[in-house]
């Protein structure tokens, strides 16, 4: 009875993110964010790392690192494994920061693909190649200060 109830919940939600990915790919992109804004403010992940997509390839609003990044950043703390290779990706390469921080991004592709983001695992390697032993273990313990609270099944 309770499943029944929490489904009939959340049905409309998942709908409403439906509907504007739908927009999104149809190219009508500020119908999309007017969709998508509703459930972000409400603290879904998807939506959030949508709109931050958005925000980070300038579609139907003008490109801003920043505003992507701190989208982004909403959704990894939630989970969403996509938004946390996002999240390092923004790290690694310190567009619209003060630099690269390749510990940090390490930590998030690392959360990412205990997540199951499949491309997780190619930036790890890709990244790995930039940094030195203590880099990636230092990443690993912040990665495990994260793991059970975001991750505690797996």
């Amino acid at each position: 009875m309770i499943f029944a109830a929490f489904a009939a919940c959340a049905t409309p939600a998942w709908a409403e993110i439906e509907t504007a990915r739908d927009l999104m790919e149809a190219g009508r992109f500020a119908e999309a964010m007017e969709a998508f804004l509703p459930a972000a403010r409400s603290g879904n992940a998807d939506a959030e790392e949508l709109i931050g997509v958005m925000y980070a390839l300038g579609l139907g609003v003008e490109r801003d690192d920043q505003r992507a990044f701190e989208w982004y950043l909403r959704s990894a703390m939630k989970g969403h494994p996509g938004a946390q290779s996002g999240v390092g990706w923004y790290y690694e390469v310190g567009r619209g920061m003060p630099g690269p921080d390749l510990v940090r991004a390490y930590m998030w592709y690392l959360l990412s693909a205990i997540g199951g983001d499949p491309d997780a695992a190619i930036s790890l390697e890709e990244i790995q190649k930039k940094m030195t032993a203590e880099e990636i273990e230092k990443a690993t313990l912040l990665a495990d200060d994260y793991r059970p609270w975001m991750y505690p099944f797996r």
